[in-house]
């Protein structure tokens, strides 16, 4: 996440509106949803791919540290489907779920691309404060913000802990590492309370009344954008019926 919220600050199409990108990137997932998994799921991801290789000038590394991690769960999600549970033996492999486990794992894997396609171009910040506008309650908004800003701070405290017990020779055997990550994962709770009540303080401190007001760039649909991206979602559909 935050790799990918780096990216989208350094991305061409950082200033274009979310909404433009939302709509090509949800365009394609539905898309990839609706349309039969062949060839609708290889078209699709094809699709989103070039996209990110392509317009937003990602680099193939780029792009598979940002799959590798969903990609175990998709993974996980189809493999269950490969097995049959009863009779004799009591676990056995199902041939006949090869093809379900297949069109799962095209369609995850082609929603993940055009899913990391919105990420990797839009940074939170710019969609969070829109979502109010779309009548989403500004609490969810405002917790997730300081959900997503306190989940990098608990993770770089976690990293400076670990650093400071390697330092110490403290991951020599299992037994040490045991006792390690015991101790790191109480430092992080411990300091993640520490700072929710801090920030709680800080707020009330500077009159939070509810809810917080951030300024939000003006900026205008590029229609042409908009125009490309409908006609990108609707070419897609029309060689997978085709194909299909």
């Amino acid at each position: 996440m935050h790799g990918l919220d780096t990216l989208a600050q350094t991305t061409p199409w950082r200033r274009r509106h979310p909404g433009e990108k939302a709509l090509l990137a949800l365009g394609l997932v539905g898309a990839a949803v609706a349309l039969p998994p062949w060839p609708g799921a290889l078209v699709v991801g094809a699709v989103a791919l070039a996209l990110l290789l392509g317009p937003l000038r990602l680099r193939p590394g780029q792009v598979l540290r940002a799959v590798r991690a969903p990609l175990v769960f998709v993974v996980v999600g189809s493999v269950p489907l490969l097995v049959a549970v009863g009779g004799d033996p009591l676990v056995r492999w199902a041939p006949e779920g090869l093809g379900p486990a297949v069109a799962l794992a095209g369609r995850a894997t082609a929603a993940l691309l055009c899913l990391v396609l919105f990420a990797a171009s839009t940074p939170l910040a710019d969609a969070l404060p829109r979502l109010e506008r779309l009548g989403v309650p500004a609490a969810v908004t405002e917790v997730a913000a300081l959900v997503y800003r306190l989940l990098f701070l608990l993770l770089e405290t976690a990293g400076t802990v670990r650093e400071a017990q390697a330092g110490r020779l403290g991951f020599r055997t299992w037994r040490t590492t045991y006792r390690c990550v015991a101790g790191q994962a109480a430092a992080v709770f411990v300091g993640a309370f520490d700072r929710a009540r801090r920030l709680e303080q800080g707020l009330a401190l500077r009159g939070y009344t509810g809810s917080l007001r951030v300024q939000v760039d003006e900026r205008p649909l590029s229609v042409p954008f908009v125009v490309a991206s409908a006609v990108l979602v609707g070419a897609v559909v029309t060689v997978t019926l085709v194909l299909a």
